[in-house]
């Protein structure tokens, strides 16, 4: 036997058990993303802070979400997908219950940063378990999609849930995931032991590549108030770009590439991760913009906040089970650019309404912006895995998500940067139609993808 395989004894696979841990997963680690937006402006009264202390709560959890995405997508192959899942899981928990009791602004993003840790660890390893439990292409598509559900239905309840708990009081909204957590190591005891293969772990890459998204993403944030051309920002962008040189000749010379370069070889997959970064962008972004307008620039309380998301995370719920048959008629491809088309009218929409619009016109003018986004994260990720070799199957999911999260985590800093340095509504505006215009570049990139998806006769 070759030296490079760790043999394990066979184990009956059940794939119901590896899908509900997987949903799961994806719930709370949406959630968290979802809930605490709502928050925020009870979290500045409590604890202080001005806009880049709120941009902080939120891009702490996502920046190290983002940045450990491929340590964790390695960590999965090497240690098994069951096991770094159960890891994760217990970090999350823990760090949220760290959050719940957090003593002022500091603490909580420290909070938010080791919940991001675990969320990192959960992400890929969820979906490898989904890889392994469905080997064919089309049952594994539509676990995807019920993967998805999980996250759509955590994208539905967070605002309406993290509103009412907000009125309460903020700290239980991260208690939340408590029994969550507890639930999903129930479950994860029922799935099967995961094949590990020894993989050698990139530090350079790994610690070089958190150096270039924490200095790019604090410059944006730190910026807007300290000066983009003060000494302090311009030496932390100077970061970023060696940061980032050095990640890249990493992976390049490197004996264990956290990134197999030939992984962006095809043009669908280099694509397809450039659309994920732009829709999570636009999405995290929007839901951070409009927490904010809500409350700040129209009276609304946190409960009314919650209420007013309702029509498009609701829709997106009831949407996403769609996706499967979607897929299957009109391809992969063909959904993620009608994805972006609907993100793209819905942001355009955003833009163009006047400051006192009535709020539910807002509401629902902003449900495009979500149901399109839904649309586009199922074939994302299933086009992507479909394009990539099943030992690979955790890296990959690692790579996609970084990019999703990565995404997420500029959108709010670019976002709130814009909003701090041009006012609330111009920044908004501006914020909102740019990113539609991206979109409408990325329909037309996504279009000219070549793919192998069958369709429905």
């Amino acid at each position: 036997m070759p030296a490079s395989v760790v043999s394990i004894r066979p184990v009956a696979v059940k794939p119901r058990a590896s899908l509900a841990v997987a949903m799961l997963g994806f719930f709370v680690v949406a959630l968290d993303a979802q809930i605490v937006n709502v928050a925020l402006p009870a979290i500045r009264n409590d604890f202080g802070g001005g806009l880049a202390g709120l941009q902080w709560v939120v891009t702490g959890y996502t920046l190290m979400f983002s940045a450990l995405q491929l340590f964790a997508g390695t960590f999965a192959d090497r240690v098994g997908a069951r096991r770094a899942y159960g890891i994760g899981m217990i970090l999350f928990t823990v760090a949220s219950a760290a959050c719940a009791f957090s003593p002022g602004l500091a603490a909580l993003v420290a909070g938010r940063i080791l919940q991001g840790i675990g969320a990192a660890l959960i992400t890929p390893a969820s979906l490898a378990l989904i890889r392994e439990a469905y080997q064919e292409a089309v049952q594994r598509g539509r676990a995807i999609v019920y993967w998805g559900l999980g996250g759509s239905v955590a994208a539905a309840a967070g605002p309406v849930l993290g509103g009412v708990l907000t009125e309460i009081d903020w700290r239980l909204i991260f208690f939340v995931n408590l029994p969550v957590g507890a639930t999903a190591l129930l479950v994860l005891a029922r799935v099967a032991r995961s094949p590990r293969r020894p993989m050698p772990f990139d530090w350079a890459g790994q610690i070089t590549a958190v150096l270039a998204l924490a200095s790019l993403t604090y410059g944006i944030i730190e910026g807007a108030s300290a000066g983009y051309g003060s000494p302090e920002i311009l030496a932390v962008f100077a970061l970023a770009a060696v940061s980032l040189t050095a990640f890249m000749v990493v992976q390049v010379k490197g004996r264990a590439p956290m990134i197999p370069l030939d992984m962006f070889s095809s043009r669908t997959v280099s694509t397809t991760l450039g659309v994920a970064l732009a829709t999570m962008a636009a999405f995290y972004g929007v839901v951070f913009l409009q927490s904010l307008y809500f409350q700040q620039q129209r009276g609304a309380t946190a409960p009314e906040t919650g209420l007013l998301f309702l029509p498009m995370t609701a829709l997106v719920a009831i949407l996403n089970p769609l996706v499967a048959r979607l897929m299957a008629r009109f391809g992969q491809v063909a959904l993620i650019a009608a994805g972006q088309l609907l993100m793209a009218v819905g942001l355009a929409g955003l833009c163009l309404l006047p400051e006192d619009a009535p709020v539910l016109l807002v509401a629902f003018v902003m449900v495009p912006v979500g149901v399109g986004g839904s649309f586009t994260v199922p074939p994302i990720i299933a086009l992507v895995m479909d394009n990539v070799p099943a030992e690979r199957a955790g890296t990959a999911s690692g790579v996609v998500n970084t990019a999703r999260q990565v995404g997420g985590s500029l959108g709010v800093a670019i976002f709130g940067a814009v909003l701090a340095g041009q006012g609330f509504m111009e920044g908004l505006r501006a914020s909102l139609g740019w990113t539609a215009l991206i979109l409408v570049i990325l329909v037309f990139a996504s279009m000219r993808l070549r793919h192998g998806q069958r369709k429905a006769a």
